[in-house]
């Protein structure tokens, strides 16, 4: 599995957000406490204590987003700004750091970890882990207390790790007095760092961890093959109708041809199907609701049934647990499918080097009926967190928050293209505009290691190959914001209880009976009651006692 193909597993979770990014969760074990009752930090305990933002000025953005969409650069700089003029680390002693890696284990002898290291002024000692296993490695090291100075936690890792909540206080040092407010000042780069996921850093009032911030806030987007549509005349849809009719015009199995892979999470969201906080929504009348108890929700799963029935989904995503939709799409077997919006340029890039045509695009939102706004949902803004040992001292907890200024360098910045590309000349070379253009060394020795290691503004990036790329995705995402759905859990952590937690997935696989025709849409009812027995209705109660707690 070459780099690229993992950094796209990566990059498709920035995007997507992680279906399970609320965050909580909890330290001993290999799964959550089965009695956890679930548990909120206050908006108000996270206002207190988090930064000031100051956006960064070094290198100004070809395509400005509208927050919380990235900004957009159309093409690599072809100057490089200064960001850190002195040494993170002056004492010189190393760093010891646990990071995940979804691919082969990079060399110990590592000429790209040894250049930065050398730019920050010390080794850099990464304990790189297994990313399909990291969470049973969270799970030994927390327990044992044995925990590098600076730990990578994934958001859907954190919803998996016993008493988190609790345990984090006794495993990692409060920040707050180093970075809330204008102390943050010491470490400029980190002040760039978007506010909404650094009040996801925080637990029981304290500041526990340096965010990695998502490029965007959606967990899906719906894409199409621009190409192939104009060349038949078939306009994006702007309705579920003419959703529909895509499919019909699209679909032909004698050809090898059907229209859609998955767009199960478009369609609810095309529909009006709100929740955004783990599905749950506050409607019109004050009262909390979950989504599946909604008519809008009821219409998706009957108009994603009618898809499968009349077979315009792919077989292969409609017989397994997906299929491999990328592949198909890239291929001209399926037209129009829903991901996360960070595998657009891993999925065009690759393409438009076999197929100059290939247009890869994002679908305009809309609304299920004409005039009728869609809802969009929010993902939350962290996806990552880095923690710092507790006990190393004032001065070690200082040094590692200037490493982790440094990882948070911009892009368009010297410290942002060696933590990504390494050394020219070593690493890459740099094509006619100036952009790297990376070699097989950088394949062997990159593994995220800096960008897993710490936050750093988002961004969007395209190339002289994909030359509208960061325009278009920007472009969208500032359009998909004006109907983003307000969260009324916004800026509170919620650590979900633990039964209403474990009804997601086979809740889920109920609806998928429904919606692949193995079991009838008039099921929907009986489902969703069962879901209220099991604990549904429990955590309707536990998720207004938090609104309420907050006066919301």
């Amino acid at each position: 599995m070459r780099a690229s193909t993992n950094r796209r597993n990566f990059l498709g979770l920035v995007g997507l957000g992680a279906a399970s990014l609320a965050s909580g969760g909890v330290l001993a074990g290999c799964s959550k406490d089965p009695s956890a009752k679930g548990s909120a930090t206050t908006a108000e305990q996270a206002a207190g204590v988090v930064p000031n933002f100051k956006d960064s000025t070094l290198v100004s953005p070809d395509v400005k987003g509208i927050r919380p969409m990235a900004d957009g650069y159309v093409k690599y700089p072809t100057s490089l700004a200064d960001a850190v003029t002195e040494k993170a680390v002056s004492s010189g002693k190393p760093v010891t750091a646990s990071t995940p890696w979804w691919g082969p284990a990079p060399p110990t002898d590592n000429k790209l970890v040894q250049a930065v290291g050398t730019d920050m002024g010390a080794v850099i000692n990464f304990s790189i882990q297994d990313g399909n296993t990291y969470g049973q490695k969270l799970n030994t090291m927390l327990g044992a207390r044995d925990v590098p100075e600076l730990t990578c936690i994934p958001g859907w890792e954190v919803d998996k790790l016993a008493r988190f909540s609790e345990g984090v206080h006794a495993l990692f040092e409060d920040l707050t007095p180093y970075l809330a407010g204008d102390k943050v000042n010491a470490y400029p780069l980190l002040a760039g760092l978007d506010t909404k996921a650094w009040q996801e850093s925080v637990w029981g009032g304290k500041l526990m961890a340096v965010p990695f911030p998502t490029d965007a806030p959606y967990p899906s987007v719906l894409f199409y093959r621009k190409d192939v549509a104009d060349e038949r005349g078939i306009a994006a849809p702007t309705t579920l109708d003419e959703l529909y009719e895509f499919g019909k015009k699209f679909t032909n199995p004698a050809k090898g041809e059907w229209a859609f892979g998955d767009i199960w999470l478009e369609v609810q969201q095309i529909c009006g199907a709100g929740g955004s906080e783990n599905g749950w929504m506050k409607a019109a009348d004050g009262k909390v609701v979950h989504r599946m108890e909604t008519p809008e929700y009821k219409r998706a799963v009957e108009f994603m049934a009618k898809l499968y029935a009349e077979k315009l989904i792919h077989p292969d995503v409609a017989g397994s647990k997906g299929g491999d939709t990328g592949a198909l799409f890239k291929g001209g077997k399926i037209f129009m499918y829903g991901t996360g919006g960070g595998s657009w340029k891993e999925t065009w890039r690759p393409a438009v080097q076999i197929n100059p045509k290939f247009n890869m695009q994002a679908v305009k939102v809309f609304g299920a009926d004409k005039g009728q706004a869609p809802v969009r949902w929010q993902t939350r803004s962290a996806i990552l967190w880095t923690f710092i040992k507790k006990g190393v001292g004032q001065e070690r907890v200082q040094e590692l928050l200037r490493v982790l200024n440094y990882t948070a360098a911009p892009f368009g910045t010297k410290e942002y293209e060696l933590q990504n590309f390494g050394v020219e000349g070593t690493h890459f070379k740099r094509d006619a505009s100036g952009a790297p253009v990376t070699n097989d060394l950088w394949v062997k020795e990159f593994a995220n290691q800096f960008i897993f290691l710490g936050g750093r503004p988002p961004v969007v990036v395209g190339g002289p190959d994909i030359p509208t790329y960061a325009e278009d995705f920007v472009n969208w995402g500032n359009d998909a914001a004006k109907y983003l759905e307000k969260n009324p859990w916004e800026g509170i952590k919620v650590e979900t209880p633990t039964q209403q937690a474990a009804l997601a997935q086979p809740t889920e696989d109920k609806i998928t009976d429904i919606m692949r025709g193995r079991t009838p849409v008039s099921d929907l009812e009986k489902v969703v009651s069962e879901w209220r027995a099991a604990g549904g209705d429990a955590g309707r109660d536990f998720y207004a006692k938090v609104l309420a707690d907050n006066g919301r």
